[in-house]
This record gives structure tokens, C-alpha cells and sequence, in this order.
């Protein structure tokens, strides 16, 4: 017996729709979370109960796991913004509340620190608000277009974070020095700080080649990836990649050369002289690293340098 394609049961212009288009070219599904998953085509995902909502380098839903019958509706007696979409299982009650974004919050290590840091303090707070599963994975949720769950659409207009924001209390996040909690998109920032700050050092060792680099990244971050629900096996090879390429590219023996030749010539100045204007490399370090000045101070500032 074929299975009902459910593209064609979803009405144009709904924000069912919405998640339906947004979904990854081939997602992550599983009819039964005790088998494991499947990558297939988008086409025959939609047809599983559980479905992967994000690809590893945009988050276009956040989505929070309620174990409590009733999580359909106490959203609102916990004073948090309606969901976008709501899944419910007929068998308990139990929930996924999925909050549609307006533009995507980029997961990836090349993307912004500061929106990607505003984006998991959100998460985190919401994720409190509701009293929602901390252990929660996120990689698959509840399919909406699934005939067997009970979906209810609320809120029709996708959130602004700001928008988000308001209903919020962010002040345990304002302080960018903490670690963020190692849930929600708290795991993608504190994965991403200390690989990074690893890998600025651990090129200077040998300056491999970009193969073996990446191999090493990529041990290094499964490493880090000890959070006590680990990020996705995509989203650490995502991470991984994006690290290895940007420090090979930015980083090499030459530039660091010439940036120690400068750190050289500034110690070696004896009391009295007159410092002379010197070369690029001396006066603009940063230059001579293939970094901007911004960059440079915030480095010097953590060590990494």
C-alpha cells in the first residue's frame, strides 16, 4: 500500500508549507527512533514520523522537547510566546514546540559570534522558560506532516530573535566571558571557542598540509563534542571543516614569520633610542597574519596569540 504523499495535503502559503520547503535536501528521518535514522531524499522523509527540521549550518526553527501531557497549551500558562507549530503524540500528550524564524540563525564556525551568541542565549532562556528537555538532541523532531501526531499551528508569523527577546529574560547571558550552557545552540558557540582557539595554535606545529589539518580538527572537535548530549555527528564535521579551511587559508609559516620578526624588533629596542617608523609587518601585525586589527586585539586578548 503506497503511503500518502504529504506535500499534497498541506494548504499553499501555511506555515506547515513553510517547514515543508525549508526542510534539508535529504533530512535525516526514522519511522521509529529504536531502529536509528535514514538519509533519503527530502520526497520520502516527509513520508517518516520523525524528521530532521535544520541542516548542520542554518537553524531556521528552534525547537524545545515537553514531556508533560498537556505541553500542547501550558506554553501559555508559563507566559512564553505561542509556538509556531505545536506536534503532539496522541499516546501522552507530549510535545514538540517548534518557533519559525524569520531569517536563519547561521550554525556554522564562519558565521558572526555575536549574532550566533544571541541566538543560543535565546534558545537557552527559552528553553528554561518552557521547562523544556535540556537533553534534547535537536537533530530530528516530530514530523508535523505526519498523519499520526496531533498538529495545531499558532502563531502564523514567523519571529524576528528580538521579537523572541521580549518575552525573555537574557540577563544569566549578557556577560560574553561565561560559557554558555552546554545545551540548545550553547553547545555550537562553546564547541566552536575551543576549537578555534586550538587550532590557532596547533597549526604552528609542523603547518601540515590541508588533509592531514583537517584529519586532526576533526578529531579535535569529536573530542570536544563531550557535552552531556553531544551535537550531531553533521554539525561536528561542519564545524571541523569550516575551522580546518578558514586556519589553513589564513594562517601560514610566512605570515607568522613576519609577525614574530616584528614582536622581535619591538623587544629588542633599547632604553633611550628613538623607536624608528618600521616595515608594515611591524607597525600592522595583523596585516602580516592576513587577519583585520579587530581580530588581532581580540586573539591578543585570549592568548591565542
Amino acid at each position: 500500500m503506497a503511503h500518502p504523499d504529504p506535500a499534497c495535503q498541506v494548504q499553499p502559503g501555511t506555515t506547515l508549507d513553510l517547514f515543508r520547503h525549508r526542510l534539508p535536501r535529504k533530512p535525516y528521518h526514522t519511522d521509529d527512533l529504536d531502529t536509528g535514522l535514514r538519509i533519503r531524499d527530502v520526497q520520502r522523509a516527509l513520508r517518516a514520523r520523525y524528521i530532521q527540521p535544520n541542516g548542520p549550518t542554518h537553524r531556521y526553527w528552534l525547537v524545545y522537547d515537553v514531556d508533560r501531557s498537556g505541553a500542547a497549551l501550558d506554553w501559555s500558562d508559563r507566559s512564553a510566546p505561542p509556538p509556531t507549530i505545536v506536534v503532539q503524540s496522541p499516546e501522552n500528550g507530549h510535545a514538540h514546540l517548534i518557533y519559525g524564524l524569520q531569517v536563519s540563525v547561521r550554525t556554522a564556525p564562519d558565521a558572526k559570534s555575536g549574532p550566533l551568541r544571541y541566538a543560543a542565549a535565546v534558545d537557552c532562556a527559552l528553553m528554561t522558560l518552557l521547562a523544556a528537555d535540556e537533553g534534547y538532541a535537536g537533530l530530528i523532531c516530530k514530523n508535523p506532516l505526519h498523519p499520526h501526531w496531533r498538529v495545531t499551528e499558532w502563531e502564523p508569523r514567523l519571529y524576528e530573535l528580538g521579537d523572541l527577546d521580549s518575552w525573555l529574560d537574557l540577563s544569566a547571558y549578557g556577560d560574553r566571558r561565561k560559557r554558555l550552557p552546554d545545551y540548545g545552540l550553547g553547545r555550537n558557540c562553546n564547541l566552536f571557542d575551543r576549537l578555534r582557539c586550538w587550532a590557532y595554535k596547533a597549526i604552528r606545529q609542523g603547518w601540515p598540509d590541508y588533509d592531514r589539518w583537517h584529519e586532526a580538527v576533526l578529531a579535535r572537535a569529536r573530542a570536544y563534542n563531550d557535552f552531556e548530549t553531544p551535537l550531531p555527528e553533521s554539525e561536528v564535521r561542519a564545524s571541523a571543516k569550516s575551522v580546518a579551511r578558514y586556519t589553513h587559508r589564513h594562517f601560514s609559516p610566512a605570515a607568522f614569520s613576519a609577525w614574530q620578526a616584528a614582536q622581535g624588533r619591538k623587544g629588542g629596542v633599547r632604553s633611550g633610542e628613538v623607536r624608528r617608523v618600521g616595515s608594515e609587518a611591524e607597525s600592522q601585525p595583523w596585516t602580516a597574519l592576513g587577519i583585520s586589527r579587530r581580530t588581532y586585539y581580540r586573539w591578543k586578548k585570549a592568548g591565542t596569540l
